[in-house]
């Protein structure tokens, strides 16, 4: 009827309006395609720039990923803009003093892959160290012949020292996974904390905890103090029998500094699950290194985890388009 027509039309008058980004685990999209009126760059592929400033114009909500700027441009575009939600625990790629000028509610997902991404670290861990690509390769390539006792030989990781660069939810679960390898953890961060008695991590400096690992793991936010900060002195002071291993930002890692090091002995090998640019060229130098192990930012990418994680985005955007405070809210420190 006439008046069914009227409500209908006034109900989807009504909705938010939302502009997601990428294709997102359906659950999520379900919720979002009843509740809002959905914008939705459905594509495995990358949203254009011209796509996305256009796309936010109208929009009350934005559910982004890592790999989408929320900057001074595109926060000008948005004008009616009311809440950013990134399924992610980083931000850095949002501009949370400018949202937070503006009145604009920003939520991400953390807690929620911790546990997948400390087993994706000590998968890495142990792929670099076992020289687990090289070795799939050699089967592949038939260089695979014979038994040979020195042949393929890696590091272990049972026994060995781990330092780990900031204990927060994912280096406290790494060292977690790390007790029952028999592991000695060794941590630094900003103050000791109480939690690392669970893992009987001991507290240290820098300098010693790059002196005395056999793995060398990050596990920190990426800020303006730290960016690069595993560069060319950091590898230098690495033992050149230790592994370096990073699931966090790529950001951290002064890459041609790596590469060097790995180039030339300085350390034994490293397993980046994050790099920057990302992706990373197919021609770039590290590519080109057995001793480099490089994951395509796999780290939270478990069926489950994902399927959580779409959730959570889709509550922190719901709760920041009503004025409400996201359930994980980040704000300008």
């Amino acid at each position: 009827t006439i008046l069914d027509k009227m409500m209908a039309a006034a109900n989807v008058a009504t909705k938010p309006r939302v502009f997601v980004t990428c294709k997102i685990p359906e659950g999520a999209r379900q919720i979002l395609a009843r509740d809002c009126e959905l914008n939705h760059w459905n594509s495995d592929d990358p949203v254009p720039r011209s796509e996305f400033l256009k796309g936010v114009e109208n929009a009350d909500g934005i559910y982004c990923t890592l790999e989408d700027k929320i900057n001074l441009e595109l926060l000008d575009r948005a004008k009616n803009l009311k809440a950013v939600s990134t399924m992610s625990v980083g931000f850095d790629h949002i501009d949370i003093k400018e949202c937070a000028k503006r009145g604009i509610a920003v939520g991400n997902t953390p807690g929620y892959l911790t546990e997948t991404t400390a087993d994706l670290t000590l998968a890495l861990m142990l792929a670099t160290a076992r020289r687990v690509p090289e070795a799939v390769n050699a089967v592949k390539s038939g260089e695979w012949s014979h038994w040979r006792p020195e042949w393929m030989c890696g590091k272990d990781l049972h026994g060995s020292t781990v330092g780990i660069i900031g204990l927060g939810r994912i280096g406290l679960a790494v060292g977690r996974r790390l007790k029952g390898f028999n592991c000695r953890i060794l941590y630094t961060a900003p103050r000791e904390k109480a939690e690392a008695k669970e893992i009987s991590a001991e507290f240290t400096d820098l300098a010693t905890l790059l002196k005395e690992s056999d793995f060398v793991t990050p596990h920190c936010p990426l800020t303006p103090d730290n960016k690069l900060m595993c560069n060319s002195s950091f590898f230098d002071q690495m033992k050149s029998s230790a592994i370096f291993v990073n699931t966090t930002r790529g950001g951290l890692v002064d890459q041609d500094a790596l590469y060097d090091a790995l180039h030339s002995k300085k350390i034994y090998a490293a397993g980046l699950d994050v790099t920057s640019p990302e992706p990373l060229p197919t021609d770039h130098k590290l590519l080109t290194l057995k001793n480099c192990v490089v994951f395509p930012h796999i780290g939270s990418a478990s069926e489950a985890t994902r399927t959580e994680m779409g959730f959570i985005t889709v509550e922190n955007l719901m709760r920041g388009m009503r004025g409400e405070k996201p359930l994980h809210p980040v704000a300008p420190k």
